[in-house]
């Protein structure tokens, strides 16, 4: 390896325009399997605000809501303010918070598939758990492994997708993540709706229906192949092109192999990747691997997901009526992430970020006026802009599902250079963990004190994230993962920050 030949990233060379191969349907049906990890995240957020709102459920874990809820509080916006209530939703990305930094350690030296299935294994665990829950204790003890079993999934998954597809449609294959996610919300959703009607038990069929997925995941993880860069990576090399040849459908992956080799050769000069993600030649990178999954939360889009009933209910829907519109949220969510899948490969990354944040930004605004001006702290919605405030949220949730939905995982995952790819893709999830745990824990205190307000605060954020991607984000359309790091040195801002000898000089 000659020191001309490398840089900073381990590759030199424009190559992509030698790639060989095609999209095969042994690498359609891995990533499938691959991606049912999301719909593990799905389910927990989907199941997570429908339990919350099922009498059975807050009589045996949390009574004091419950009796709040059936005298019916003056103020709307505090029905189910308890800081208890919020620890039961939040505990658990808490938990995938620190899970996600020793996923990372897994996913680099012994794997994506082994992190896969692990993650399916701490899901199952806490499914059970929940499922029989005696008491608050127990009930906390298995939303932690299902924390641990998300801060695996959201680690292996990403990556494993972006790593096994083509460059032409990484964009897509990579939001089958998004997808599937997407559909285990709706899934959840809809169980929510059936189960709410099993009182006071249908809660424990709902929680531990989890383990459905969680089987899925754990027997998919254990049929998939490992990416050909992971392979790689850990000196299975001749391993690794076999993988490639039969996930490209040719022997002619020369040049994709050689990109991936020489990535691999510098990665394992690399000892402490979290220490070198902090040079400034990644700074880039490290910026969107924390900006990208906090924006994405600041969107306000898991308020929604996490508590939509007791959103609703909150607004003075009846409590079938709040299950029935969170399912249909949960319908809109899924169908719009097939709008991302078929634009993102084509419109690129920044066209969709940039109109799904104006949209979603009048969404948020247009039902703050509403509830301001017609709901208050005290009564309900007439039926006219009960339907309109739902078919707003809606919008808002189409246009979450082609945008920050999906790319707030995809940008992250394929912009990293192999030697700090597991890394980066740490950084990634325990931001987004962080946030969602920081949002979880503080929207029904939020919603309490900020009433209406609380959409304004999101539509703010909305605002902020939408710029940010017009200065600072380089599309990635139809980019290599190993070539990525020539956007940062053209791009009008990132050129001043990247040391632009290190990628002539291997320094």
């Amino acid at each position: 390896m000659a020191g001309g030949s490398m840089g900073a990233v381990g590759v030199a060379k424009e190559r992509a325009k030698d790639y060989k191969g095609k999209v095969t349907s042994y690498v359609i049906i891995a990533c499938i399997v691959a991606a049912t990890g999301g719909s593990l995240f799905g389910y927990d957020i989907g199941i997570s605000g429908g339990v919350t709102s099922m009498d059975g459920f807050l009589n045996h874990f949390f009574h004091g809501v419950y009796v709040k809820k059936k005298h019916a509080l003056e103020n709307n916006y505090c029905k189910f303010n308890d800081q208890g209530l919020a620890a039961f939703t939040s505990s658990l990305y808490l938990a995938g918070l620190v899970a996600s930094l020793v996923a990372s350690n897994v996913t680099r030296n012994y794997g994506r598939k082994i992190t896969i299935i692990c993650g399916g294994l701490f899901f199952l665990v806490g499914a059970a758990l929940n499922a029989a829950a005696l008491n608050l204790a127990m009930l906390l003890l298995g939303r932690i492994m299902l924390g641990f079993g998300i801060g695996f999934g959201n680690q292996a998954v990403p990556l494993y997708l972006s790593e096994m597809a083509p460059t032409h449609i990484r964009g897509g294959v990579n939001m089958m993540f998004q997808l599937a996610t997407t559909l285990g919300i709706f899934t959840a959703n809809m169980i929510n709706y059936g189960t709410s009607k099993l009182e006071p038990w249908g809660w424990r069929l709902s929680l531990g229906l989890a383990a459905l997925p969680a089987t899925l995941m754990t027997i998919g993880g254990i049929l998939v192949p490992e990416t050909p860069s992971s392979l790689i990576e850990r000196g299975l090399t001749e391993r690794g092109r076999k993988v490639l040849e039969r996930i490209r459908g040719t022997e002619n992956v020369s040049a994709e192999y050689q990109d991936m080799v020489e990535a691999s050769e510098f990665a394992k000069s690399i000892k402490h990747p979290f220490r070198n993600i902090l040079q400034r030649r990644n700074r880039p990178q490290l910026i969107m691997a924390i900006f990208m999954p906090t924006f994405q939360i600041l969107t306000g889009i898991n308020s929604i997901l996490f508590y939509a009933p007791v959103l609703f209910q909150s607004m003075g829907f009846a409590a079938n009526a709040s299950l029935y519109s969170s399912a249909l949220t949960g319908a809109v969510l899924a169908s719009s992430t097939l709008i991302s899948i078929a634009a993102v490969d084509r419109l690129g990354r920044r066209a969709l970020l940039i109109s799904g944040g104006i949209t979603m930004i009048t969404c948020q605004v247009i039902v703050a006026i509403i509830l301001g001006i017609k709901l208050g702290t005290a009564g309900e919605l007439s039926k006219g802009y009960s339907i309109i405030v739902v078919i707003v949220i809606c919008l808002f949730v189409l246009a979450f599902g082609w945008s920050w939905g999906p790319l707030g995982w995809t940008v992250p995952s394929e912009i990293f250079p192999l030697e700090t790819r597991s890394a980066g893709q740490s950084i990634t999830v325990a931001v987004n963990l962080l946030f969602t745990f920081i949002i979880a824990q503080s929207f029904l205190y939020l919603l309490c004190h900020l009433k209406f307000g609380i959409f304004l605060f999101f539509a703010g954020w909305v605002t902020v994230m939408t710029i940010f991607v017009l200065l600072f984000l380089p599309e990635t359309k139809n980019v290599p993962i190993e070539e990525m790091i020539l956007l940062w040195q053209k791009h009008w801002f990132w050129k001043r920050i990247m040391p632009q000898e290190s990628v002539i000089n291997g320094s």
